[in-house]
């Protein structure tokens, strides 16, 4: 009777708590769910990691400062006296007017820049900024203004040695070779348009650049810092503010910084200085042949596996390749070891070579693979490139 009574009693019961459940999930649904607290999602994000030990969010300040006191702006004035009119050659003209020649000279300024590499005056700089002047003048960070001299100058790289006198300068840290790679965070500093000593952040966007038709000699550094005209000649850096190359021009069709800016690497302009302060000159080695890149219809034209290597278009008579055996045909694979991997290298390759050593250069011709040795001679003075549009020397 009783587990009757209990059984009833729990019918009841249940039919009573569906008939509630019943009557809230129809009116207030709302109370049927807890109230969940949202969770915390945490994300794992590497820091970034850039060369020198300097992150986006810190200060280049101390690079900065480190270097501005040893970037120099450089001012050049040029006379130009205005040409005699073509009137003026005729006698009977000059004596019925008299000899009206205006011979003042006219003057023609430059603007660029400068770095001091040696306490006691040195300053390397382009050799576009100091070309054909009559007068140089450097203006140093702590306000001097002195006269500077050019000890030398090597239009083939671009690049000019200056001397002022002065002691107890401030002298640049050069960067270890090849320590820059793409990616690392570079300062240029100089003087833009005039404005004053300028200092712009960028990451080297690529290395190694040639072809451009800026320079003889061309392995430049681009960069995406803000490079103007008047930044010529001034100092692209590490993060650290050591040297990792010389400004030295902007590709641009507009006289402005596009983002694409070259600088001679610190390899090349250390070994091009330390030759002009010792000696006033740059001294490269010469074999006397014209070259052009090997393409891959010559290389399969030439039964080659590759298009690795230089295919000697002319061989001057009487010169050094001339008396070694070379030939035009021939496809220059290596020299001294090294191989040949285009045109451009292959003139870097003989630059190198000291003038009155041997040589030896592998060619391949006619299906053979020979040795050549060569007497290597001194290559002769050349001009400077004329600057195209593209880029632009500023």
């Amino acid at each position: 009777m009783n587990m009757r009574k209990f059984w009833l009693l729990f019918a009841q019961s249940t039919t009573v708590a569906l008939g509630v459940l019943f009557i809230i999930t129809l009116f207030k649904p709302d109370l049927l769910y807890w109230q969940t607290q949202p969770q915390h999602l945490t994300i794992k994000q590497a820091q970034p990691v850039v060369s020198g030990g300097h992150t986006p969010s810190d200060s280049f300040a101390p690079a900065a400062n480190k270097v501005i006191p040893t970037v120099v702006n450089v001012f050049t004035q040029q006379k130009i006296r205005n040409p005699a009119h073509p009137a003026m050659q005729d006698p009977i003209f000059r004596y019925f007017f008299g000899d009206r020649q205006d011979s003042r000279p006219r003057q023609a300024s430059n603007l660029g820049s400068g770095v001091i590499v040696s306490a006691n005056g040195y300053i390397l700089t382009n050799h576009h900024v100091v070309e054909a002047a009559d007068e140089i003048q450097v203006a140093l960070a702590d306000g001097r203004t002195l006269p500077a001299r050019v000890v030398g100058a090597d239009p083939e790289t671009d690049l000019a040695v200056l001397k002022i006198d002065a002691g107890d300068l401030p002298a640049i840290t050069f960067a270890q070779p090849d320590s820059i790679k793409v990616g690392d965070w570079v300062l240029a500093i100089g003087n833009p348009f005039g404005v004053g000593q300028t200092v712009t952040a960028g990451i080297v966007s690529a290395l190694g650049r040639t072809h451009l038709g800026i320079n003889t000699f061309e392995n430049f550094i681009q960069t995406d810092a803000a490079i103007n005209p008047g930044n010529s000649g001034g100092a692209l850096v590490d993060s650290s503010g050591n040297l990792v190359g010389v400004n030295s021009a902007i590709y641009s069709r507009t006289g402005g910084s596009q983002g694409i800016g070259f600088a001679i690497p610190v390899s090349i302009a250390r070994q091009v200085m330390e030759q002009i302060i010792k000696s006033g000159s740059v001294t490269r080695g010469w074999v006397g042949i014209e070259v052009q890149d090997l393409t891959p219809e010559l290389a399969e034209s030439f039964n080659l596996k590759s298009a690795e290597g230089a295919l000697i278009a002319g061989v001057l008579k009487g010169g050094p390749a001339n008396a070694g055996g070379v030939r035009p045909g021939d496809i220059l694979l290596a020299v001294n070891g090294k191989a040949v991997s285009d045109s451009a290298s292959l003139l870097n390759l003989i630059a190198d070579l000291k003038p009155g050593v041997e040589a030896q250069l592998r060619v391949a011709r006619k299906q053979q693979v020979l040795d050549l040795k060569i007497q290597v001679g001194r290559r002769p003075m050349q001009r400077a490139l004329e600057p195209s549009q593209d880029p632009e020397l500023n």
